[in-house]
């Protein structure tokens, strides 16, 4: 699809985050931070300390466009405070598909120096005025966007439905299996349970111990 006539129109980018990204560092964790680079227009996200290999960054930025060019170029850096920054990826974000629906938010990819995998890139790019605008339904949407779907009311909507029974059915036997109630006796035909005798007299083979009963000790 040829787009033509966006001199000078505005895209805006919103650099969500990155994930998978290559780790520079070898003992802490990495500090990244995302460059755009659009014609001469650059801008630079804040740098998410510690982000590690999954940074956020939430950040808003606006491009004027420019006839016929149609890629921003994204590059991830890791910020170091005595040494040079360390180069993690670069990625080219192609333009086609926000410029013809007006909205975008796939991940793009990152590749190193030499060209091996360093992550992706997450941006998300709004174009009002695209040829074929559609409604974006994404984590990035407002939480309570209007659907295109319509559903009924609650009130038409079948009320004859049993309400369950929030406890389980027990299966009922018929009375005849149980014999009623006046066959037992009463409670006083039982025998009282017998009383505990009395404890029985002294033995009469250990003869109490009296004065004399034991030898004088020798000493």
């Amino acid at each position: 699809m040829s787009i033509s006539g966006i001199q000078g129109h505005l895209l805006q980018v919103t650099v969500v985050g990155c994930t998978n990204l290559k780790n520079t560092e070898w003992i802490s964790r990495q500090d990244p931070y995302v460059c755009l680079e659009y014609g001469s227009t650059q801008h630079r996200t804040s740098t998410c300390t510690d982000g590690g290999k999954m940074p956020i960054f939430q950040e808003k930025f606006t491009f004027s466009l420019i006839e016929g060019l149609r890629e921003i170029n994204v590059v991830v850096w890791n910020s170091n405070t005595v040494t040079y920054d360390d180069f993690i990826g670069i990625g080219k974000v192609q333009l086609q598909r926000v410029l013809s629906y007006g909205y975008d938010d796939n991940p793009w990819p990152l590749q190193t120096k030499t060209s091996r995998y360093a992550g992706e890139a997450r941006l998300i790019m709004r174009y009002e005025k695209a040829q074929n605008p559609v409604i974006p339904f994404a984590p990035s949407a407002p939480p309570y966007a209007t659907s295109p779907y319509q559903f009924p009311p609650y009130s038409t909507l079948p009320q004859s439905y049993p309400t369950p029974s929030p406890y389980p059915a027990y299966p009922s036997y018929p009375s005849s299996m149980y014999p009623p109630l006046s066959t037992y006796p009463p409670p006083s035909a039982y025998p009282p349970p017998p009383l505990p005798s009395a404890y029985p007299p002294a033995s009469p083979y250990y003869p109490p111990a009296g004065p004399g009963f034991y030898p004088p000790p020798p000493y």
